[in-house]
């Protein structure tokens, strides 16, 4: 009988969406790997930051970033269209940039499509690092960056 590691991996194409159980098993897999590599990197709690309707509580904007070995990643950034060059965009990533050096991250990253706010997040000190192409059917996406200097 031939030594595991000299058996060759089943390839298999999954022929739907993976399941919870699969994308977790894949995903606990490169995460032990990345601890062997990564393991003196802090595991700190994601952030949320929102923007909520004074009259019904409910939320209508808001700021949700994770962490990201030692960077805030943040995800998702949107503000309604009424209150657009409000200042609250502003407010939400100064937020996001008080408590990532709070937290002594390296810095934050983010992407964002042609059509959103490349403009906004260079004003605030951001620089672009990479790039997507797009095409007729598909935006441009900009990857963008903010170290903190080791002050």
């Amino acid at each position: 009988m031939p030594h595991p590691a000299e058996m060759l991996p089943v390839f298999e194409i999954l022929a739907a969406e993976p399941t919870d159980e699969e994308q977790n098993k894949v995903l606990a897999l490169l995460l032990d790997f990345n601890a062997r590599h990564t393991a003196h990197v802090i595991d700190r709690p994601h952030l949320g930051i929102v923007l909520k309707d004074p009259n019904t509580s409910e939320i209508i904007g808001g700021l949700y970033a994770v962490d990201e070995y030692n960077w805030l990643f943040i995800k998702y950034v949107i503000v309604p269209s009424a209150l657009r060059g409000k200042g609250f965009g502003t407010k939400l990533m100064n937020e996001a940039e008080r408590i990532a050096r709070e937290r002594a991250y390296v810095g934050i990253f983010l992407d964002t499509f042609d059509f959103q706010a490349k403009p906004f997040y260079l004003k605030l000190g951001f620089e672009q690092f990479g790039e997507l192409e797009g095409d007729e059917q598909t935006p441009r996406r900009f990857f963008l960056k903010k170290v903190f200097s080791s002050e």
